[in-house]
C-alpha cells in the first residue's frame, strides 16, 4: 500500500482501496475492505454528534473496548480506564474557533502528550508532564501530585487489597520525594470520570503526612448566576479547634439523616458550639453544629 502511495502520488487511504482490488490476495484484501467499511460506516454514523458523542461511538463501535476487556489483568483494564476517559476529555475540551483543523482532529493533538523528562530544554518556561513511574529516580525543585483522590489514587481496585494498598503507598512516596523545594498536592471535591460526575474524598494518603508538614489552600467558591470566580481563602489544617479533638478529620466521609452522604471540608469552634463545613452531594455545602448534626462516618 505505501509502494503504490509513493508511486502513485496518492493518499494511503486510497491506495488501500486500489492494492485491495487489484493486489492483495483474498485474505489480506478481505481484511482491509472490511476495516475500510468500517471506518466509512463511523464516519457516517458520528455525522453531525457532539465531539464526546463521536470519541464515545468510535471506541465502543470499533470494537477497541471489548477488545481490551478480553485482558483480564490490571493492564487491560487499565486501557479499558483510558479509553473512558477519553470520553470525558472530550466533552470538556473547547475548540479553537479560529484553528483550522476539524475539532476531532485537533482534540488528538492536544490528547497526545509526550511525558518524561525531554519535554523542553533547561532554559525553557514550561510544566513537563510524567508518571510516578517514569518520575523515579528525578528530583526537581517544585512537584504537583494531581488527582489525589481515593479511587484514583489509591486505585479503587487496590483499596480493598492490603498489598496493593502497599505498592500505591510506597509509589505515593515516590512522587513526594521527586520535590527539593515545594510539594503541591491537589484533589478534586467533583471530578468527571468515565463519563460521570463524582463526588471525591481526599486521597487516605494524605492524612498520613503529619500536620505540621501540610498547610492546605482552600478555593470558597460561590455560585450564582453568571458564576462568580473563587476567591482562594489560606487555611491551616487546625482552626480553632483541631479538627482530631473534635473526633472528625477534614476530607472524612460522612452521612446526615436530612442531606445525605457528603465530605466535611472545614471546621471552626470548640465545644458545643463547633461547626462543620459538609459538601453533600444532593444538597450542597452546608455548615452544621457538630453537637446536633448527628453525622454518621461512611467508610
Amino acid at each position: 500500500m505505501r509502494s503504490y502511495a509513493r508511486a502513485n502520488a496518492c493518499p494511503l487511504w486510497r491506495a488501500a482501496g486500489a492494492t485491495a482490488i487489484n493486489d492483495l490476495n483474498g485474505r489480506a484484501a478481505n481484511a482491509v475492505n472490511a476495516f475500510m467499511s468500517l471506518i466509512e460506516r463511523m464516519a457516517r454514523e458520528t455525522q453531525g454528534l457532539e465531539l464526546h458523542d463521536q470519541v464515545d461511538h468510535v471506541i465502543y463501535a470499533s470494537g477497541l473496548v471489548d477488545f481490551f476487556k478480553k485482558d483480564k489483568g490490571e493492564k487491560g483494564e487499565t486501557r479499558v480506564e483510558n479509553l473512558l476517559e477519553l470520553v470525558s476529555a472530550a466533552k470538556g475540551f473547547q475548540p479553537d474557533p479560529a484553528e483550522e483543523m476539524a475539532p476531532l482532529d485537533e482534540f488528538l493533538s492536544h490528547a497526545a502528550l509526550e511525558a518524561g523528562e525531554g519535554q523542553a530544554e533547561a532554559w525553557e518556561d514550561c510544566v513537563q508532564l510524567m508518571t510516578m513511574h517514569s518520575a523515579k529516580g528525578l528530583e526537581f525543585p517544585l512537584v504537583f501530585m494531581c488527582g489525589m483522590e481515593d479511587g484514583l489514587f489509591p486505585h479503587q481496585r487496590s483499596i480493598a487489597d492490603p498489598s496493593g494498598l502497599e505498592e500505591e503507598r510506597r509509589l505515593c512516596y515516590v512522587g513526594i520525594t521527586r520535590a527539593k523545594k515545594m510539594l503541591f498536592i491537589t484533589h478534586a471535591e467533583q471530578r468527571r470520570l468515565h463519563g460521570m460526575d463524582n463526588f471525591s474524598q481526599p486521597s487516605r494518603f494524605i492524612a498520613e503526612i503529619p500536620d505540621e508538614h501540610v498547610e492546605e489552600i482552600r478555593p470558597r467558591v460561590q455560585v450564582s448566576r453568571p458564576m462568580r470566580s473563587a476567591r482562594p481563602q489560606k487555611l491551616r489544617r487546625t482552626s480553632t479547634t483541631p479538627a482530631s479533638e473534635l473526633g472528625i478529620r477534614l476530607g472524612q466521609r460522612v452521612r446526615h439523616k436530612k442531606f445525605g452522604d457528603g465530605v466535611i471540608l472545614n471546621c471552626e469552634g470548640q465545644g458545643a458550639h463547633a461547626r462543620v463545613e459538609v459538601n453533600f452531594e444532593g444538597a450542597g455545602t452546608k455548615w452544621l453544629v457538630l453537637s446536633y448534626a448527628n453525622l454518621e462516618a461512611v467508610s
